[in-house]
């Protein structure tokens, strides 16, 4: 089973920062998730973020992605980062659009048209 799993685990030590993060050991410290594809789901991402204060993510206290046994546990979040990114695309698309035309406005994520309203 060992041998299937070579996919799941990349070091390297050849890296400046190797290790990038403390408090894992060398050998089971996994480079693979190098940027981590969590960090789009913001504070549920389920590692130990912190904002600074210009609002920004900060992960520098964060060893979750670098564990070795935790590539399943990233992976299954993948459909939480889909629906996130989708959220997104669609919420720009709305904001496009009522920019573009003028003939409405975004509410709750939704685009309504002016003509629609009957005062």
């Amino acid at each position: 089973m060992e041998e299937n799993r070579h996919h799941q685990f990349f070091q390297n030590r050849e890296c400046k920062y190797f290790p990038c993060h403390k408090g894992i050991d060398e050998e089971e410290f996994n480079c693979l998730f190098c940027y981590c594809p969590l960090y789009a789901l913001g504070k549920k991402c389920g590692g130990n973020c912190r904002y600074n204060e210009k609002g920004n993510k900060v992960c520098t206290d964060c060893t979750f992605p670098h564990h070795k046994d935790n590539y399943s546990k990233v992976i299954s979040r993948y459909p939480d980062i889909m629906l996130t990114v989708r959220r997104n695309d669609q919420e720009d698309i709305w904001t496009q659009k009522s920019r573009r035309n003028g003939s409405g406005i975004m509410l709750r994520n939704r685009f309504i048209r002016w003509d629609c309203w009957k005062i």
